[in-house]
């Protein structure tokens, strides 16, 4: 049984388009003329005309709140996952910082428990935050653990890290991004990189 690894935030989740209309445009009303469209950077800092920790701080903060945990699920994926889902193991890969880590476990269980069974974390580094760092990016997990056959992520550096260590990477597509594919065909992508994977192990009567 092969193992996908999700990345959580603007992958499971609008995370990214829920803080910038909910919280960024509402406090700039009075002249604010961007639209999500328009965030063809991550972070987007430079594009907002905010400094990176300012940026941050107030990400954090929406993480933190109560809004936050109301994230709703990416429905498409919740769809592929039913169709799709029993043919694999799934675990959580996200680059969360550790102060909302425990809040972003809680809202994948609730809602992706019934396929993802585990919650993993390269804490994405905060100013004057002290902890240990086991890995340095999502692809020094990826080669640790050693089980991961796919990663779905949002971020190009984790698809070419992912590739760097032999895992198929599947990209998410954003506006950061600027995917080629538009959010079916990337989900086909995903179905048929589980096929080519078994049919790689000589498996191919395994149906997903």
């Amino acid at each position: 049984m092969k193992t996908i690894a999700w990345d959580v935030d603007d992958v499971l989740n609008d995370l990214m388009r829920v803080w910038f209309e909910s919280v960024w445009s509402f406090e700039h009303a009075g002249g604010n003329c961007l639209c999500y469209g328009d965030l063809n950077e991550n972070p987007p800092h430079n594009i907002l005309g905010l400094t990176k920790d300012e940026y941050l701080k107030s990400l954090d903060a929406f993480r933190l709140s109560e809004a936050a945990t109301k994230l709703k699920p990416n429905q498409e994926i919740l769809q592929w996952l039913d169709q799709n889902g029993h043919g694999c193991r799934h675990l959580a890969l996200t680059a969360v910082p550790l102060c909302a880590a425990h809040f972003s476990a809680a809202w994948v269980f609730k809602h992706f428990g019934k396929w993802i069974r585990t919650f993993h974390i390269v804490p994405s580094p905060r100013m004057n935050e002290n902890i240990p760092q086991y890995d340095r990016s999502k692809d020094d997990f990826l080669k640790w653990i050693d089980k991961i056959d796919i990663l779905v992520d949002d971020n190009p550096d984790s698809i070419k890290g992912a590739d760097s260590v032999g895992i198929k990477g599947v990209l998410y597509p954003r506006p950061w991004n600027q995917s080629k594919l538009s959010l079916n065909e990337t989900l086909d992508l995903l179905t048929f990189s589980i096929r080519e994977r078994f049919c790689e192990n000589g498996c191919t009567h395994k149906q997903v």
